[in-house]
């Protein structure tokens, strides 16, 4: 993932590099998206730092925050944090009980990411939305992350082959014709890609911000709008630039028959 450039606030984001790269997705996965109510209401969730696709983590330190969003309000979470192995690398996981019906929005603000091989750092505000108990109310809220990619399709009880549309936003403003990387989580790993560009798909949004795809198979997809954070940081003594992405999960299924 090369560094974008990005006129910080309704600004374009292009990309950096014509050649395929291994994209890096902040994760956030719950154990279930739709909760119903003869279902186990403790959700197990996983935050992590990957290549989802071809199953390489990274190291996450302790996120700087993991949030829940639910009914306006934000209840930070950090403190159930348990650590956890994911991909081989330290991650984090908690579980959450399910009492009222509604829409819940899990977050994470990680702590920042050096990554040496592009001589900068990595801070993705990452997302996820699930439902419970047949209520599916303010699906679309926004939670008021620095960088975030709010649905404009309800980001849940979605098949493969739906349209999925979002608007990304930056301090609450759309940034329009900005690149959005969109992979899926090769869980199994059976997925295989015959070419680095068929890792990682490509979209751009429209001039207001939005941007549609379309998953060809069941599963999870992360799409991230990625961009200079407009800020830097020191490592090892030395300013470096700092990459921002905004990141949502969501989970496709598959048409259900007799």
């Amino acid at each position: 993932m090369k560094t974008r450039m990005l006129i910080i606030l309704l600004a374009v984001m292009v990309p950096g590099s014509a050649g395929p790269v291994q994209a890096h997705f902040g994760m956030v996965i719950p154990s279930d998206t739709m909760i119903m109510a003869r279902e186990n209401r403790t959700v197990h969730l996983t935050f992590s730092f990957s290549h989802p696709f071809e199953g390489h983590g990274m190291p996450l330190a302790r996120p700087r925050s993991a949030a829940v969003f639910f009914a306006g309000k934000r209840i930070e979470l950090q403190d159930h944090l348990m650590p956890i192995r994911f991909m081989d690398h330290s991650a984090w996981a908690l579980d959450y009980p399910i009492r009222r019906p509604g829409v819940y929005q899990f977050l994470m603000a990680p702590q920042p990411y050096w990554e040496p091989a592009e001589d900068l750092f990595i801070i993705h505000y990452t997302k996820t939305v699930i439902a419970a108990f047949g209520d599916e109310q303010n699906w679309d809220a926004e939670t008021g992350m620095k960088a975030e990619i709010v649905p404009l399709t309800r980001p849940f009880g979605l098949y493969a082959g739906n349209v999925f549309r979002a608007i990304i936003k930056r301090d609450g403003r759309p940034v329009p014709h900005a690149m959005v990387e969109i992979e899926y989580y090769n869980q199994d790993g059976r997925a295989q890609a015959s070419t680095g560009f068929m890792v990682t798909q490509t979209v751009k949004s429209d001039g207001n911000g939005i941007f549609c795809y379309a998953p060809p198979v069941s599963g999870w997809w992360g799409f991230a709008a990625l961009g200079p954070a407009g800020f830097k940081l020191k490592h090892d003594g030395i300013d470096k630039e700092v990459e921002l992405g905004a990141v949502i999960w969501v989970l496709f299924d598959d048409w259900e028959t007799k």
